[in-house]
């Protein structure tokens, strides 16, 4: 198919400078989890982006010298000919695809605690971490001016040689060239500080020398944020910002727009929906004629095109949305939108980094896989057997392994014992605020359709003699889990027997099958996830009084790591529920709840109505041990071989399912793991780890 006219826009290519990108799908720059110590695994995960059709496609933030060191957050660098020999694997895969390529060139100064090289940061002045290490950074002096200017020069040099085409200037998040630009944090009396011409100063010196060191080849982009990170009457403030960015508008050959608010930027889609960033951003186009690209997790053509027609970006900035599909270009360019795997907004992608671990992603299970297992977004191995599989549930593990296997060739029967398929997906996403959870669901769904050798069964509960009359060659158990009403969790690692109203107990599964509570609830949260505060609120505003009990001194403390958290509180409390922290609960009798402090074990009294239990989740493993039975028993004739797989095997979040759906799939009939081993990656100053093809 040709692509719909309609999206002619986004095909036309863009100058950027001296440099022209052939579309308007812009990868801008977002964290991997890989970074320099991964080189491998970056390098191939940004040649599958080139693959699929991104026009630019850049690293994550590259430190330009030993005294900004992020980790435990993994980051590129170029440091030296180490680092230019890993980046130009890089860059000649992404070149190889006619897309171009962009480094960010970083300096944190106080944002960066340097706890892997101990060098000491400089910044606007002696200033705390504010990642909460016990650090601070020492005020610039006229050296240090100086020596950075040459570390942004050999970096430029670096990164001409690497082969790239874009070098970045990082001028947002805390990080030290935004420290001078706001008066905020800006506090000198000298030359860089002051009046908004001395504000300005260090940034249009830092384009400056990056332009007379590779301007002539390479375009200058600058990441900026255009907001004063204040609001007035529900609108973004920007009075100091927009006169700052008049200084320096027409300096760089690109602007890369974004507000410096992480949990915007990165909003999760239970706050933050498409395209929300606009406001924030739509005056830069009348200050500056250089491009601008910003982000607004776009996964519409329609509201890509929308957006650069309305005059307000020249480039389709996208992280999440290129990581949940890697070939969002190539498919709307071959009108097969209908075959867009849509972010859904979780931001399980952001743990990697947080965490220094690759990169993941609900949607796309390849993602970060690509090098270390040889997994591809689109392409996979073909069947190896004429064997037929029999997958019993439709949850995501259900789903994406029947999506798999189908692809590969397979004959698939997807059993499902509802009269729908989705398994958590589908429940969730009728929760408030999680209905673009239903996204995992739909894309396998859409997919089946073109797969004729998959056929889905609804309203077919199967028992174990059931599964064995299929003949199925082999048989996966993806039967999802329950949550637990017992207590037990990560502070209780047995049932509680002090529970003695068992019909006022309630569980994440009860909420969502419509068995709802009334009158004084608490919502008793051991999980530190999402589920425990989405239901807390959806009652609260139900009409329930709500207390929110949590063993740990925060709501959604997971979120910290998907961005989410401090939205999630604030939710709570705008909601108007009530918040107890670090309190277990040891006894309810349907009148009132026992609490003890996690600190001094301290007793307290609080009067329930219901007490809704939010604590872990048991494995809905009953048929994979009948049929385990059957085989130990001889009864089972020529038993096929069993497999469990997701929360049938492991309660996780729902990317760990889809995952593990995929890798069940591509790992059929392939017992020796040969074809998708893990291969482990390393960085060294030789290129004997590096892989060149």
């Amino acid at each position: 198919m040709s692509r719909d006219s309609r999206y002619d826009i986004l095909f036309e290519p863009l100058k950027i400078g001296p440099v022209t990108t052939k579309n308007r799908f812009y990868q801008v720059p977002h964290c991997t989890g890989m970074g320099w110590q991964r080189p491998n695994s970056l390098n191939e995960m940004r040649a599958i982006k080139a693959e699929g059709g991104w026009g630019v496609v850049n690293t994550e933030y590259c430190s330009i010298h030993p005294s900004s060191d992020d980790l435990l957050c993994p980051y590129a660098s170029l440091w030296d000919d180490s680092d230019v020999r890993a980046h130009r694997i890089m860059t000649e895969k992404v070149h190889e695809h006619g897309a171009l390529a962009g480094a960010e060139l970083w300096y944190g100064g106080s944002s960066a605690s340097n706890l892997y090289t101990r060098d000491v940061a400089f910044d606007v002045n002696s200033r705390p971490n504010w990642k909460n290490q016990p650090f601070q950074s020492r005020k610039m002096d006229k050296r240090d001016f100086r020596d950075r200017r040459q570390w942004y020069r050999d970096a430029a040099l670096r990164a001409r040689e690497a082969g790239f085409d874009i070098v970045y200037a990082y001028a947002n998040h805390d990080d030290l060239l935004h420290n001078f630009q706001r008066t905020i944090s800006n506090d000198r009396n000298d030359e860089y500080g002051g009046s908004v011409q001395n504000r300005a100063r260090l940034l249009r010196e830092t384009i400056e020398v990056l332009k007379d060191a590779v301007g002539e080849t390479m375009a200058i982009a600058v990441r900026f944020a255009p907001d004063d990170d204040q609001m007035q009457d529900g609108q973004p403030v920007s009075d100091e910002t927009r006169e700052f960015f008049a200084e320096v508008a027409e300096l760089p050959d690109l602007w890369d727009v974004t507000v410096q608010d992480w949990s915007l930027e990165l909003g999760i889609s239970r706050f933050v929906k498409e395209g929300a960033l606009a406001p924030y951003h739509s005056y830069i186009k009348e200050l500056t004629s250089k491009p601008v690209v910003s982000v607004g997790r776009f996964t519409s053509p329609d509201t890509m095109v929308t957006q650069l027609k309305r005059g307000f970006i020249d480039l389709i900035g996208a992280a999440r949305p290129s990581i949940a599909d890697p070939f969002l270009p190539k498919k709307i360019e071959e009108g097969r939108d209908e075959d867009i795997r849509e972010c859904i907004g979780c931001n399980i992608c952001y743990t990697g980094d947080q965490l220094g671990v690759p990169i993941r992603c609900t949607q796309n299970p390849t993602m970060g896989e690509e090098w270390r297992r040889g997994w591809h977004p689109e392409n996979v191995r073909p069947k190896e057997s004429d064997s037929q599989i029999l997958i019993v549930g439709s949850g995501p593990a259900g789903l994406e392994a029947a999506h798999a296997l189908g692809k590969r060739g397979y004959d698939v029967l997807l059993s499902e014992a509802r009269t729908e398929v989705g398994g958590r997906v589908t429940l969730e996403s009728r929760l408030p605020s999680l209905s673009e959870w239903a996204r995992v669901r739909d894309y396998r769904e859409q997919q089946f359709l073109k797969l004729p050798n998959v056929d889905v069964y609804l309203d077919s509960k199967l028992t174990a003699e059931d599964a064995l009359l299929t003949e199925s060659d082999h048989i996966v158990i993806a039967t999802g889990a329950t949550w637990r009403a017992d207590g037990f969790g990560r502070t209780n690692n047995s049932a509680n027997t002090h529970l003695t109203a068992p019909d006022q107990i309630f569980t994440p599964d009860d909420i969502m099958a419509g068995r709802l509570p009334e009158g004084r609830v608490v919502v008793f949260d051991d999980d530190y996830y999402y589920m425990g505060p989405v239901l807390a609120e959806m009652l609260q505003n139900a009409g329930c009084e709500v207390t929110f009990v949590s063993t740990h001194d925060m709501a959604c403390s997971f979120g910290i790591y998907t961005t989410e958290q401090p939205s999630v509180q604030r939710s709570l409390l705008e909601a108007g529920v009530q918040l107890v922290f670090s309190k277990n609960l040891e006894a309810y009798d349907g009148e009132e709840i026992e609490l003890s402090c996690m600190y001094t074990e301290r007793e307290s009294m609080m009067k329930a109505d219901a007490v809704v239990m939010v604590t872990a989740r048991l494995p809905n493993d009953d048929l994979y041990y009948e049929l385990l039975d059957l085989m130990d028993a001889g009864q089972a004739g020529n038993t096929p071989p069993i497999r469990r797989i997701g929360d049938c095997e492991a309660p996780a979040p729902i990317a760990s399912a889809v995952y593990a759906g995929r890798r069940y799939a591509l790992e059929l009939d392939d017992d020796s793991g040969i074809n998708y081993s893990l291969r482990r990656d390393s960085n060294f100053t030789d290129t004997a780890n590096l892989d060149s093809g």
